[in-house]
Formats: C-alpha cells, sequence, structure tokens
C-alpha cells in the first residue's frame, strides 16, 4: 500500500513538471508574439552593434514592420534559404505566424487544446529549424528540435494538461464540445 501511495505521489508531481514545462513553452510563444507586435526589445527593436533597444520601433508590427522578415531574409541558411527568402515580408505570412504563435501560446498556457497546439508548434519549430540549417552547435540537434520533443509528449500526456490548466472547464463548453479538436 505504501509503496503504490509513493508512486502516486511521484507521478503527480511529474505532471505537475510536464505542466510546467507546458505552460513555460506558452511562454516562449506568447513572448515572441508581443516582442514582435510592440517591438519589445529582445528579438525585435535591438540594435545587433549597439545594444541600444527601441521599443515601438519601425520593426515593430504595430508600426508596419514584417515579423517574419529578419529572420527569413537575414538568418535563413542552407539549402532552403532561398524559400525562406521568398516568404520573408509577405503579408500572409506575417499574418500566419502571428495569429499560429499567439494561439499556440494561448493552449499551452490555458491547457486547452493541448494536442492541436503540440501538432502546430511542432510544424512551426520544425520549419523555423529547416529554415537555419545547419545548427551552429551540433551538427543536427537545436533548441526547436528539443522544444519538438516537449510538444509531442505534452500533446499525448492528456494527465499533464490537467494540471494547471482550465482543461476541465473548457471541455464543458460548447466550442469544445463541437470542436473535439480543440480540447
Amino acid at each position: 500500500m505504501a509503496k503504490s501511495k509513493v508512486k502516486s505521489n511521484q507521478m503527480d508531481k511529474a505532471w505537475y513538471a510536464l505542466a510546467l514545462a507546458r505552460i513555460s513553452l506558452g511562454f516562449i510563444f506568447i513572448w515572441a508574439f508581443f516582442d514582435k507586435l510592440f517591438g519589445l526589445g529582445f528579438a525585435t527593436c535591438r540594435d545587433a552593434k549597439t545594444e541600444v533597444v527601441s521599443t515601438f520601433c519601425d520593426k515593430a508590427w504595430v508600426n508596419g514592420g514584417s515579423p517574419t522578415t529578419g529572420f527569413l531574409k537575414f538568418a535563413a541558411k542552407g539549402p532552403f534559404k532561398d524559400f525562406y527568402n521568398g516568404l520573408a515580408g509577405n503579408t500572409l505570412i506575417d499574418w500566419l505566424f502571428m495569429v499560429g504563435i499567439l494561439l499556440i501560446g494561448i493552449a499551452l498556457i490555458a491547457g486547452i487544446a493541448t494536442k492541436l497546439a503540440a501538432v502546430t508548434g511542432s510544424l512551426l519549430l520544425l520549419m523555423m529549424w529547416t529554415a537555419a540549417l545547419w545548427p551552429d552547435n551540433n551538427p543536427v540537434l537545436d533548441d526547436h528540435i528539443v522544444y519538438i520533443f516537449v510538444l509531442g509528449v505534452i500533446g499525448y500526456s492528456g494527465a499533464a494538461n490537467q494540471k494547471l490548466s482550465i482543461s476541465s472547464w473548457w471541455s464543458k463548453q460548447s466550442l469544445a464540445k463541437k470542436f473535439p479538436i480543440l480540447r
């Protein structure tokens, strides 16, 4: 009896750890959205040479900047460089990227539609990885691939999505009932 209680306690802690990983990844996506939207000076609106931050600069999406141009035009390398360079600054790509990272981030933080967020997040991360082939510090792996693995675990571990989430409430809502993929 005591042994199964210990295992249960350990699993409960593991589910909380996985929930914190889910929420943390969600914040990575949400932060990227707000940084590109307003130019908060982390990836957007920071001078590469001087490190001076100019929030709400011309690169911010709210000021007409393209959230995809910098990465796709200047960071893309490897065998798919020309393909990704061609997507840089495309308004549809900008909208898909921004709406995608916002919704993925919200879903992961809230613990709703986690399978959908895991699949779409993994696809986006895989595209980002292929845009910058080959990684600088490892012949194959970088943070994009590690995040894909973590999203895979999150997407297929329903119990972790119950911890620190609104999934119980969300699953009772008419939209989630009508479209099970949103649970």
